[in-house]
């Protein structure tokens, strides 16, 4: 395909071409168009798809080959991450304070001028952890959320969207604490969807595209784990 697929506004939620025909370049575009719908989006997790656009754009929807993910089990934590951790810096919830840890995702980084979580994003996945499909992880520090990170969960995948950070480590021990908590749940993947020197260093690996689809199809059919409790009891340290 030489242009990404266009989806009409009032399209079926399901209304998705075969990854397949995702562009090269730029890496994973696959359609344009659509709506935010909850059925929409989690339709789209299911496949492999996720949208991301920025203010000026249309909604777009990817599915990058290859794809970054994690076996929960090959986390690595350095040595200095885990001495942060027994220190006891920060204080690690779940599902506490979802909607400040997505706005503060949102909030511009120092490289960049804008940021891909528009408002309609922010309103899209609120909704969607009210539904109890959209989670998020909070490090705090003497009271303040200063890191954190949220993600879909469908079966027994976790599909990582962002994370912030407002102090060193804060969401790595955020992300530590999560894996940890998935691994004792019984989660066999964590989507991470395009590769960085970041998550390469905590253990994510890139897979083939229909790999991961091939994955998707056995982990989201799995019933889901609906209890998002912090247990300081499976902490890995």
């Amino acid at each position: 395909m030489s242009h990404p697929y266009w989806i009409p506004e009032h399209a079926s939620p399901d209304d998705f071409p075969p990854l397949e025909e995702a562009l090269i370049s730029p890496n994973g575009l696959l359609a344009i168009g659509g709506d935010l719908t909850s059925k929409r989006i989690i339709t789209a997790y299911r496949l492999g798809i996720f949208p991301w656009y920025s203010n000026d754009e249309p909604i777009l929807w990817w599915s990058p080959e290859p794809r970054m993910v994690l076996f929960p089990f090959d986390l690595k934590v350095s040595r200095s991450l885990r001495k942060t951790i027994r220190k006891g810096t920060f204080t690690v919830t779940m599902d506490q304070n979802f909607q400040n840890v997505i706005k503060a995702c949102a909030a511009p980084r120092r490289d960049q001028n804008g940021t891909w979580i528009t408002d309609d994003m922010q309103n899209a996945y609120n909704q969607l952890h009210e539904k109890g499909f959209a989670h998020s992880v909070e490090s705090w520090y003497e009271g303040r959320l200063v890191g954190g990170l949220y993600g879909i969960a469908l079966g027994h995948v976790f599909f990582g969207e962002s994370m912030f950070s407002l102090m060193s480590d804060a969401s790595k021990v955020a992300f530590a604490h999560l894996v940890w908590h998935l691994q004792a749940w019984g989660y066999e993947l964590i989507d991470c969807q395009v590769e960085t020197p970041h998550l390469h260093s905590l253990g994510a690996e890139n897979i083939l595209r229909h790999e991961f689809r091939s994955l998707l199809d056995r982990l989201c059919e799995v019933p889901e784990h609906r209890k998002w409790l912090f247990d300081p009891a499976i902490i890995d340290i």
